[in-house]
């Protein structure tokens, strides 16, 4: 228990930054009307190559033995990839929304 507390202790300015982003993001995103919601979450899924690479950079650096940074690098790497092309996905198919019918 009291290594906890240490580590609480320690890393007490992160987490009150941590706590800071969640409630700032539950404003914004409640302030944020349904018709744009649906865009802005696409782009958002998009920038997540930034995970990706992320990723990659901590598999290329962590140890041949290390097997739960590269099965994490690894998991996040699938995730972050999913995560993009779903963006994409959702972008395209918004896209076609406002396309003219064929005849």
């Amino acid at each position: 228990m009291e290594t906890i507390l240490n580590w609480i202790a320690a890393h007490q300015q992160m987490i009150y930054i941590v706590v800071l982003m969640i409630f700032v993001g539950i404003e914004i995103i409640g302030k944020v009307p349904s018709v744009l919601h649906t865009p802005l979450m696409s782009g958002a899924n998009a920038i997540h190559g930034v995970v990706i690479i992320g990723a990659i950079i901590v598999m290329g650096k962590a140890e041949a033995d290390n097997y739960l940074a590269l099965i994490l690098g690894l998991l996040a790497v699938i995730l972050g990839t999913l995560n993009v092309v779903g963006g994409f996905v959702v972008t395209d198919r918004m896209l076609e929304m406002f396309k003219g019918k064929k005849k």
